[in-house]
């Protein structure tokens, strides 16, 4: 399906936007480009890949007129461009608002207008009860790209979906950088609260998760990828493990917007998802705003569901979660160093 095809990465300087520039480099896609507004990475990225597939585009998601220029003559779009720190979003609310909702607005309505034949926009689990800025942008980015699905003209084989991580291991923020540095820094080891739980995925997995949803996407559905999860304090002392560390770790408090664990799905959205063995859909609601006619023919099978969230799932203990950190790359690459 990629054969011939140009593939648009917004964000592509990030950790995501290279974790699927390397899935999607090793097809024989025609094209990819990428779309950022740091010059100094796409810069690094033109050094480091001397690749004459990707081409790079200087712009700004907040600016629409430089993303429909990036759209034209594009097949396929992933949307990674993004303000993913729950404390920064929390302080400046604004600008995850410009962001993550008016600059994934003008992302969603560049490819409509363009007739962009798969569109996948990057969620989080953050967006699933949101309780801070981070996730309240990116839940409404999902119905902003719902809503849109709604307006496709099935003739046209247009495709607009979103997928949903966890916490991704290695990737901008995460915490598993942090706890690396303060180890072989020294220093004790700074958790918010030991019992807190998060899905533990890799960014090989979150590629899989968006090939996956370009290829078995319906117009509006949501894509999740199950995973295992681990309390921060055994992550803590995995690592610690794994570096031979006798680092002490201090409990500082949750810190601004922070849950103590996280929900992939809701009971709601299981109730009406499908379980593809490692994948949930869920699907778009179909509904229109004839409101009426749900007077008499509610939704109460709801209440037979939960949500399925990092408290439910396959919690893993100190061993398991050492054997997972260790196939990661970067894992072993801080290892050598």
């Amino acid at each position: 399906m990629y054969t011939d095809k140009t593939l648009l990465i917004t964000g592509g300087t990030g950790s995501f936007g290279n974790a699927v520039l390397n899935r999607f480099l090793n097809t024989d896609i025609k094209e990819i480009r990428i779309f950022s507004r740091d010059e100094k990475k796409q810069d690094d990225m033109r050094l480091h890949y001397n690749n004459q597939k990707i081409k790079y585009h200087i712009g700004d998601i907040r600016d629409y007129d430089s993303v429909n220029q990036a759209m034209v003559g594009v097949d396929y779009v992933f949307h990674a461009a993004a303000l993913k720190q729950v404390p920064s979003c929390e302080f400046y609310p604004l600008e995850a608002v410009k962001t993550n909702i008016l600059g994934a607005e003008n992302v969603i309505e560049s490819a409509y207008r363009n007739k962009i034949k798969k569109l996948v926009v990057l969620s989080t689990d953050k967006a699933v009860y949101p309780i801070n800025a981070m996730g309240i942008s990116k839940a409404m980015m999902e119905k902003l790209m719902v809503a849109k699905s709604r307006l496709l003209n099935p003739n046209d084989g247009m495709v607009f979906c979103a997928t949903r991580y966890g916490n991704v291991m290695g990737s901008r923020g995460s915490v598993i950088p942090l706890f690396i540095k303060q180890i072989k820094s020294g220093n004790a080891i700074t958790i918010t609260e030991p019992s807190m739980t998060r899905f533990m995925m890799s960014l090989n997995d979150s590629v899989e998760l968006v090939d996956f949803a370009f290829k078995n996407a319906n117009p509006g559905d949501i894509f999740v990828q199950k995973a295992p999860a681990a309390t921060i304090h055994t992550l803590a002392l995995s690592l610690k493990e794994i570096f031979n560390s006798s680092a002490e770790i201090n409990i500082i408090g949750i810190r601004h917007g922070e849950k103590l664990y996280e929900t992939l799905c809701n009971r709601e959205e299981m109730a009406n998802a499908d379980d593809l063995e490692n994948f949930y859909r869920i699907r778009s609601d179909k509904r229109d705003l004839n409101y009426a006619k749900f007077l008499e023919d509610g939704e109460p099978k709801y209440i037979d569901f939960e949500d399925y969230h990092s408290h439910n799932t396959n919690i893993l203990d100190v061993q398991q979660t050492k054997d997972l950190l260790l196939s990661l790359d970067f894992i072993q690459a801080e290892l050598a160093i």
